[in-house]
């Protein structure tokens, strides 16, 4: 944020195997950065960083437009085909460190599938990785992206009946994230106004929150 006319916002997106994890930081990062493919296998076996180009109509700063860089840690799925939970959660860890050690993290993203129910023990393996890697404020630096709502759509469900519908489990988790939730449109994901659409609702989230960081190495 040294750059007054600019502002960057870092992200890390958390989740199963082929929740679209990689396939939503491309769309938030409007480039095809992280690999991402329908496969029996997890897909991601490392931290990647992607980065966005300069955005611009989404951010005023001191009254005028100011721009904005994305920047998404793309992670290893847990649970993961080839990984321990203690090595995604210690990869995790040092790829936090190494890219946002320095300016800090502003928002967790878990990723979901809006067309699969969320069982407890699912959402518990998920939630207690998030809780070791974020720490005891976790809930205030994490939103809940849900992707394939194209396909809950189709189903004929709008947000609101969607939501109505959802398991217990899943509305609890909103709740504790205090309903920072976003669904995100698979077919639709790669298109700009899209794309801007839930850019604009992140910086919502993270305003909310008075643009706090996590995880941000303090200096001696």
């Amino acid at each position: 944020m040294a750059d007054s006319n600019e502002m960057t916002i870092n992200l890390v997106v958390l989740g199963k195997t082929q929740t679209g994890k990689s396939a939503a930081g491309n769309s938030l990062l409007g480039s095809a950065d992280f690999e991402s493919h329908l496969c029996p296998s997890s897909v991601t076996t490392r931290c990647s960083l992607g980065r966005s180009g300069r955005i611009s109509g989404l951010l005023r700063r001191n009254g005028c437009e100011a721009a904005l860089r994305v920047r998404v840690l793309d992670t290893p799925s847990y649970p993961h085909s080839a990984l321990s939970k203690q090595q995604v959660r210690d990869t995790v860890r040092a790829a936090l460190a190494q890219h946002f050690g320095e300016e800090g993290l502003h928002l967790a993203l878990l990723v979901l599938r809006a067309d699969l129910p969320l069982c407890p023990d699912e959402s518990h393996d998920t939630v207690q990785l998030i809780q070791e890697l974020l720490g005891p404020t976790w809930k205030d630096f994490t939103a809940v992206l849900l992707t394939h709502a194209d396909k809950a759509e189709e189903a004929g469900y709008t947000e609101e009946t969607y939501l109505h519908s959802a398991s217990s489990t899943l509305l609890s988790l909103l709740s504790s994230v205090q309903h920072k939730y976003i669904f995100l449109d698979n077919h639709n994901s790669t298109i700009k106004e899209e794309r801007n659409i839930v850019l604009r609702k992140l910086l919502n989230f993270i305003q909310r929150n008075n643009y706090q960081v996590l995880l941000k190495h303090s200096k001696e």
